[in-house]
Formats: structure tokens, C-alpha cells, sequence
């Protein structure tokens, strides 16, 4: 039974998912989206319980703690991408997973994060589940429409162009340092986000909330849903973070099922569920 909460969830995932896709769309396989997102996360726990002792906590002051992370976590990505963005593949691969490291590290050992505990009592913008389903389904719902917009720009033909052959794209004209530089600030931003909201809903935040466990999670919300349209992320997200509570009735195999469908799924769907042939197919349906 889907409730609420795991609707929060779901969605959650599924943005990101879309945190994930994008500087893989440009070509790039970054592993850093939990790096931002525990920075996100963590801007928000500290703001909105800094001197205070509420339960609650105004809307407009989430969307400002978002527009913080936003300007934050894009400032670390440029930092962090300028150098890191040299490399590729599996090399830039290590390189954003000892990023997560970095910051689960630091996260952990700054005196005013709480430690191994992390911070508790976050104050809650909205008192029922159902309104954070409303608000991150709208987020979700304008990112979506963004990247909708993104994938028939100059900026996303860019990108598409730089994942299929780079060199060519160079040669084409295309400055692809500064489009994979982009597609990664704008993946951070995103993550950042989306640790905002994660951080008001779970109401405690810490260290654990960006591991390599959540970067091989979200990499896989990718490569089941499908790498070649932002709706291959939402719906591998989606998915993926609903399956293990769909399977808790049948205990410990759940795990194992959960296992296998993350094992078994690039197999049977090597595009992912969400391939350009099923999108087109679909097109020729509309009347």
C-alpha cells in the first residue's frame, strides 16, 4: 500500500534520479549527487533549528534555505568542477565518490553538526505527509518541465552531442568544458534541493544521508529507468524507492528481490524501461 510518506519518498528519489541524469546526459558519470545533497540537508537543519525551539517552520523560509542550497551547492560544484571535469569515466567516477567521502567526513566531524547523531527536532513547514507530497510533486513537476525544455535547447542538443562523441563535438564548435560544467552545477543545485526538503521531512538530519550507498542507489534509479530522457530517472526513482516497502510483507526475501531486480533489470532492459523507441511510440498515439 502506497501512503503519503512513501509518496514523499518516491518523489524524493525520482529528483534524485534527475540529479543523477543530468551530467550523465552530457557524457559525464558523476557519482557526487549525495555530496550536495547532504549539503543541502545540512543547511537546512542548521538554519531552521539555529536559536530556535518551534515545531514549525513558514514556507517562505523553506523556499529561502533552498534558494540558499542552490547557491551554495552550486558554488562548491564550480569549485569542485573545474578540476574534476579533466577526467572521465570511471576516473571521474572515483574522483566524485571521494567527494561524498569528503563531505559525509567533515559532515560528521564539525562541531556544530551534531556528529554521529546528527541534528534533530527540524521544524516542519507542513504538519501532515500530504502536504510535502503536494510540494515536492510541484518541485518535481517544474523540474520536469524544465528538462522537458532542456533536451530541445541548444544547451541539451549540446549535451546530447558531447555523450555521443565528444571529440566530434569539439571539432563542431561546441565548447564542451563549459556545457559539462553546467550540466554539473545545475546537477548540484538540484541535489541541494532536494536535501531541503529531504531534511524538513525526516525531521533529523546526519552524516549517513550522503554515503556511497545513496550514490550506487541513485545510479541505479538511472540504469533501470533509462539514461536517454529525463523521464528514465523519475520512473527508475520512482520505482525503485517504492519497491522495497511493496515487498516488506514477504520479509527478508525482500531484500533479495530488490537485489535481483537491480541485478536482473539492465539485462532485460539494457536501455533502461524508458528508451527514445517506447517515447516515440508513444508520440504516434497522441491524436
Amino acid at each position: 500500500m502506497i501512503d503519503n510518506g512513501l509518496l514523499v519518498q518516491m518523489i524524493l528519489g525520482a529528483l534524485l534520479g534527475l540529479s543523477v541524469y543530468l551530467p550523465m546526459a552530457a557524457g559525464q558519470l558523476s557519482l557526487a549527487t549525495p555530496a550536495f545533497y547532504a549539503v543541502g540537508g545540512t543547511l537546512a537543519a542548521l538554519l531552521s533549528t539555529q536559536g530556535s525551539t518551534q515545531s514549525s517552520i513558514g514556507l517562505w523560509a523553506v523556499l529561502g534555505e533552498m534558494l540558499l542550497a542552490a547557491g551554495l551547492t552550486a558554488g562548491l560544484a564550480l569549485l569542485v568542477g573545474l578540476p574534476v571535469l579533466r577526467l572521465r569515466g570511471i576516473y571521474l567516477a572515483i574522483a566524485t565518490i571521494a567527494l561524498v567521502e569528503i563531505v559525509r567526513v567533515a559532515i560528521l566531524n564539525l562541531p556544530f553538526t551534531g556528529g554521529a547523531a546528527g541534528i534533530f527536532g527540524i521544524p516542519q513547514p507542513f504538519q501532515q505527509p500530504f502536504g510535502y507530497v503536494l510540494f515536492s510533486g510541484a518541485v518535481l513537476a517544474v523540474f520536469g518541465w524544465l528538462f522537458q525544455r532542456l533536451e530541445a535547447s541548444r544547451l541539451g542538443r549540446s549535451m546530447a552531442a558531447i555523450r555521443d562523441d565528444e571529440l566530434a563535438s569539439r571539432c563542431m564548435g561546441i565548447h564542451t568544458t563549459r556545457v559539462k560544467l553546467t550540466a554539473f552545477v545545475a546537477s548540484a543545485v538540484l541535489a541541494g534541493i532536494t536535501g531541503v526538503i529531504a531534511a524538513h521531512y525526516l525531521n533529523t538530519w546526519n552524516a549517513r544521508q550522503g554515503s556511497f550507498d545513496v550514490a550506487i542507489t541513485t545510479l541505479a534509479f538511472v540504469i533501470l529507468g533509462g539514461s536517454r530522457s529525463w523521464l528514465g530517472p523519475v520512473v527508475g526513482g520512482l520505482l525503485l524507492t517504492a519497491l522495497p516497502e511493496l515487498l516488506r510483507p514477504v520479509g527478508d526475501l525482500r531484500l533479495v528481490l530488490f537485489g535481483l531486480v537491480i541485478l536482473l533489470g539492465p539485462v532485460f532492459f539494457p536501455q533502461g524501461l524508458i528508451t527514445p523507441a517506447l517515447l516515440e511510440r508513444l508520440g504516434r498515439w497522441k491524436p
